[in-house]
């Protein structure tokens, strides 16, 4: 079986406070976008060639394209093997998770194909966990009803909870706290570029100074697109500018290109524009890094 998870803009994100269990209460409205992680799945049966030689019930694959591309279809065939410890994978995770309360889930193999650039801020690693719980509520047949997924994302990570329904949503609390809103960018083009620069969450937090924005991103989405710039705030986008002034200037030239709003999307590295006509090639625009065009 497969799923394809998507990925996910922050409309604004601010952070409003630091909680005595040392997180943040932010207020953002997440939006979804159709830049997409492949996540295939099979049962291992006696005859797979994983069943005997792997203690894990669950065997991890994921690779990710070496190359950019300039639209859903991307054309790219090069990948490479990405490392680490599958067992912290949120895909892993959610499986482990559900065994406890269905001992009777079986053994798989997974892969996953990585679309979705890490590092980004674009929620790739926590939709590919929620797709995951998703998948497997279907394929074995658990019965979990979309509050049920939702609790169990929530346990998952932050923004993980999003991508049960992958529907707009204005977020509280660590981005748990999900309220669906009923924006629709349909007919914008999506420009999205990812530069090499990796940029770790714990450095964007410890950067950051909590407060409120003087008009809640809520407020600002609910009125036209072209009152953005002056208005929607991503508060990351002050300290990581200033660390990594690279990221400034893809922003300033997603402008310059014809843009009607651009920011940063989560604690970055990815920055996003919106446009009202295609905005042409990007991999010209940004060459050597990643790059992604869509109509939303």
């Amino acid at each position: 079986m497969i799923t394809f998870p998507i990925a996910k803009i922050n409309l604004g994100l601010n952070v409003v406070e630091r909680r005595p269990d040392g997180y943040h209460n932010l207020e953002t409205v997440f939006y979804p976008v159709p830049l997409k992680d492949a996540l295939e799945v099979h049962v291992m049966d006696e005859g797979f060639p994983s069943a005997h030689d792997c203690d894990l019930k669950v065997t991890f694959d994921c690779r990710q394209p070496t190359t950019a591309t300039e639209d859903e279809g991307g054309g790219r065939t090069d990948a490479a093997l990405l490392m680490g410890d599958e067992q912290k994978n949120l895909v892993v995770r959610a499986y482990c998770m559900l065994k406890q309360d269905f001992p009777t889930l079986p053994r798989l193999h997974v892969h996953l194909w990585k679309g979705i650039p890490m590092q980004a801020g674009m929620g790739g690693g926590s939709s590919d966990g929620a797709y995951m719980l998703r998948l497997l509520n279907g394929m074995c047949r658990l019965g979990l009803t979309d509050d049920e997924l939702t609790g169990y994302a929530a346990r998952l990570g932050a923004d993980c909870a999003f991508f049960i329904k992958s529907r707009p949503c204005y977020a509280e609390g660590i981005g748990e706290r999900l309220k669906e809103v009923t924006l629709s960018l349909a007919g914008w083009h999506l420009g999205v570029v990812r530069p090499d620069i990796p940029v770790p969450t714990r450095e964007a937090f410890a950067r950051i100074r909590p407060h409120r924005p003087l008009k809640n991103c809520l407020t600002v989405t609910g009125q036209p697109v072209e009152t953005w710039r002056q208005e929607l705030v991503n508060d990351f986008e002050e300290s990581v500018f200033a660390r990594h002034p690279e990221l400034a200037a893809v922003k300033q030239r997603l402008y310059d290109m014809g843009a009607t709003y651009a920011a940063m999307s989560g604690s970055g590295s990815a920055l996003f524009g919106l446009f009202r006509d295609a905005p042409g090639t990007l991999g010209q625009e940004f060459p050597g890094m990643f790059t992604f065009c869509s109509l939303l």
